[in-house]
């Protein structure tokens, strides 16, 4: 795909927003510098600046005439939200007027207090707003891997404009040529997907608060020449209850009311509109967005669109890097087009293209028949052009583009890579008995607790540790062929050494080798399976400056040889103590890579499963007695519809069963899985059958824990005792109060004591001392039983 200018289509070409990160991951350098008091917060501010003016310009070189303002963030779009209409909880001590950016990384990432301040050299002064305070909890945004953070209300919540960033990025674009339209989420979604602490109460009831400060934004918009917003209501694709249907109708009435010359396009994403589609037709807006990629049904459903209306198409994936079929588009849409009349449609995106990479011309070292099968944002810009083209000017107006899209699509569906005949045979032979444990889990905790013979209220981790700067050099430098495989080999040992020493010093129950061979739980396996291909520049944000490079599935998948077994057994040659073997679990490789659209996601998730199965026979062989298969975001690939878990829950809890339950009775299987509400999957979770879970508590001070009473869950759990995603190092007493809480809902056999998730992206200056203290914390647990 051409990377030169495009000219504009005369049809009009909108992104509803794009990466914040910059091709180098130019945010992430520029944050962690200001975190570590390394640079300042004109720094910080002056790396914003430069990444929103190269946002709008890559935009409108590459064709798109419809450009968002306000979508870029230091961290979160959900966090500078709540910052904006001054939903700050009292924790963090703000008082009124502009919030400092302490205030808003305390909400992000927690602080440690006056001792961690004094340290820094930057913006901790003024506010005094972050004393030793954990951050917001933080949960996945809708069914995607980026997560959120979620604004904590109360009953007497009194909102006002504290932040003035859209108005004063929508002006900075406007003083460099650019006119955008400003992006917002919507009222009713923020809402929604917020949190009270105060029991029974139901955030949407703040919507008459709420409004006034939203209505203050779009008329300081509109009064600085914008034309169009954009407001962004995800939540139109969830089952809605008549409470958050009035409220919408309500909400738009008194914006429509209040700011009558602004016009208003309502984004919706992730699904279709469904039983909220006469909802949504029926509100006041000058447009209305369809994600034609996750329910292309929607674009045969447009009967009865207002003709007063302009309608955003959604085509081009916003979430996944295959390369569009472009004569295929056409085809549905030219009728589309014919029927509603240029002047009602926009084309765009499914969604904000956060979620995939940048730009695939900097991958200069991927393979080139992989290569023409993809598009980063970029290249979705340029199909979204040459869309636009064909329809206004005809398709020999974009013969070049199309040509080379039908080129990529016959390529692939062709190419001998794609199939194998062994992989399809084995899963064809998965028979029932390799979906279950011989025996049920109080026989196999009776030996797995005489094998082991652990005390009380077990301690351990999640797995990985910190990967320092040293680690990563190291990496690095093997890599790029200046240090020897076993020069390398040799400083992986000594780091793994140094670890399970340290882990024994401290008392830890039970040991991880540290993984600092491994530098993605999902990419290190996806390089040794095969169907699977890599990146070196394709990253996306998960939360803050935390960026992966997913790995790209585009074929049947199998294990050609043992992945984890040689480190696994020098690990626990350096200790008598149990080593946890770690794997990552079918589910969680399958939802954090971009997955082939070819096959249902269900059957590449089964091929997944057997080869881990393989990988965990041959740890058991080899004398893992725990061996660990996290299913991080089992949750996550819920399907946003209810009508639609049962189906997925059926083939991921099976996927998972299928690569644990060929093991003996005395091995323990254990999984962790990260910032889920497990209510309305608790039966899921109990079908899985680990011997022992561990779960992210922390933030929710163990209100997760409470579904596990409820449901009488019979095996062990660990619940996290401190969050891994702040800086900050929680106390004994701390950590005790939370087991506490833990000891109220679960019995004691069941507790594990644990970290939220892994330590891979913390310092070792603060792992040290908590883990010491969650150490101290069990111990002083196992007195008071």
């Amino acid at each position: 795909m051409s990377t030169s200018t495009i000219s504009t289509s005369s049809l009009p070409v909108a992104s509803l927003g794009t990466p914040r990160i910059g091709p180098r991951r130019e945010l992430k350098f520029a944050l962690e510098s200001f975190w570590s008091g390394a640079s300042d917060e004109k720094a910080l501010i002056e790396t914003g600046v430069g990444l929103r003016a190269a946002n709008w310009a890559r935009q409108k070189k590459f064709g798109v005439n419809v450009i968002p303002s306000n979508d870029f963030s230091f961290y979160d779009q959900m966090l500078d939200t709540s910052v904006m209409v001054g939903a700050i909880p009292e924790i963090y001590r703000w008082n009124g007027g502009p919030v400092p950016l302490a205030t808003y990384f305390a909400m992000a990432r927690g602080a440690q207090g006056k001792a961690h301040e004094a340290s820094c050299s930057h913006a901790h002064h003024g506010q005094d707003a972050a004393h030793g305070v954990p951050a917001l909890e933080m949960t996945k945004w809708f069914d995607t891997n980026y997560h959120f953070m979620v604004p904590e209300l109360a009953k007497d919540q009194q909102f006002t404009l504290a932040s003035r960033k859209p108005i004063e990025e929508y002006e900075e674009a406007k003083a460099l040529g650019y006119q955008t339209r400003p992006v917002l989420v919507g009222p009713v979604t923020f809402l929604k997907l917020a949190k009270s602490k105060d029991a029974g109460f139901n955030p949407l009831s703040l919507l008459d608060r709420l409004l006034p400060v939203y209505i203050e934004v779009l008329r300081e918009l509109a009064y600085r020449g914008a034309e169009w917003v954009q407001i962004d209501e995800p939540c139109l694709v969830l089952d809605l209850d008549i409470v958050a249907q009035q409220a919408l109708h309500y909400a738009y009435a008194e914006i429509a009311s209040a700011v009558p010359q602004l016009k208003v396009m309502l984004a919706t994403y992730f699904g279709g509109l469904g039983a909220n589609r006469d909802t949504a037709l029926s509100l006041p807006v000058a447009g209305l967005h369809l994600d034609l990629v996750r329910a292309p049904e929607q674009i045969d459903e447009l009967t009865g669109f207002p003709d007063d209306r302009v309608l955003s198409l959604g085509l081009i994936d916003g979430r996944n890097i295959w390369r569009a079929d472009l004569s295929r588009l056409l085809d549905r849409l030219e009728p589309v087009i014919a029927e509603l009349g240029k002047h009602r449609v926009q084309i765009a995106p499914s969604c904000s293209l956060l979620h995939v990479p940048i730009d695939l011309a900097l991958e200069t070292g991927l393979d080139p028949e992989i290569k023409s099968w993809l598009a980063f944002s970029v290249q979705k810009l340029e199909e979204l052009t040459a869309l636009g083209t064909a329809l206004s000017d005809g398709r020999a107006a974009a013969e070049a583009s199309l040509k080379a899209s039908d080129q990529a699509a016959t390529s692939r569906k062709t190419s001998p890579r794609i199939h194998d005949a062994k992989v399809a045979a084995r899963v064809a032979g998965i028979d029932e008995p390799m979906r279950f444990r011989a025996s049920i889990f109080a026989e196999r905790a009776t030996v797995q607790r005489e094998r082991f013979n652990l005390p009380a209220f077990p301690t351990t981790t999640i797995g990985s540790f910190p990967q320092t700067t040293d680690v990563r050099n190291a990496r690095s430098a093997h890599a790029r062929g200046a240090l020897t495989d076993e020069a390398y080999k040799l400083y992986l040992q000594n780091q793994t050494a140094r670890t399970v020493r340290w882990q024994e010093n401290i008392g830890l129950d039970v040991l991880v080798h540290g993984e600092f061979e491994r530098n993605d739980m999902v990419q290190y396996f996806g390089e040794q399976l095969a169907g699977f291909a890599f990146t070196a520049h394709g990253w996306v944000q998960s939360y803050g400056s935390r960026y992966v490079r997913p790995p790209v599935l585009f074929g049947d998948v199998s294990r050609p040889k043992p992945m984890t077994v040689e480190w696994w057994q020098y690990a626990q040659s350096l200790t008598k103590k149990p080593m946890k073997a770690m794997l990552t679990g079918p589910v969680t490789i399958l939802n954090w890579s971009f997955v082939r659209d070819d096959i249902p996601r269900s059957e590449a998730c089964r091929q997944i499963a057997l080869a881990i199965r393989d990988e965990v026979a041959d740890l058991e062989a080899a004398g893992a007695g725990m061996i660990q298969i996290d299913e991080a975001a089992l949750r996550e690939g819920l399907p946003l519809r209810k009508s639609e878990w049962k189906v997925y829950l059926d083939w991921a809890v099976d996927a998972f069963r299928l690569c644990s339950s060929g093991v003996r009775d005395e091995t323990q299987i254990h999984t962790h899985m990260c910032y889920s509400e497990f209510n309305d999957i608790i039966g899921a979770i109990g079908a899985m059958d680990a011997d022992v879970i561990s779960i992210e508590t922390s933030r929710s001070k163990m209100e997760l824990l409470d579904v596990f009473r409820d449901y009488r869950y019979p095996n062990e759990i660990g619940p996290g005792v401190y969050d891994i995603h702040s800086p900050r190092v929680p106390e004994i007493g701390e950590m005790t109060a939370l087991l506490k809480l833990a000891r109220m809902r679960l019995s004691d056999t069941q507790i594990w004591i644990n970290p939220d998730c892994g330590l891979k992206t913390r310092k070792w200056e603060e792992v040290r001392p908590a883990l010491a203290n969650m150490v101290a914390a069990a111990r002083e647990l196992r007195a008071s039983a």
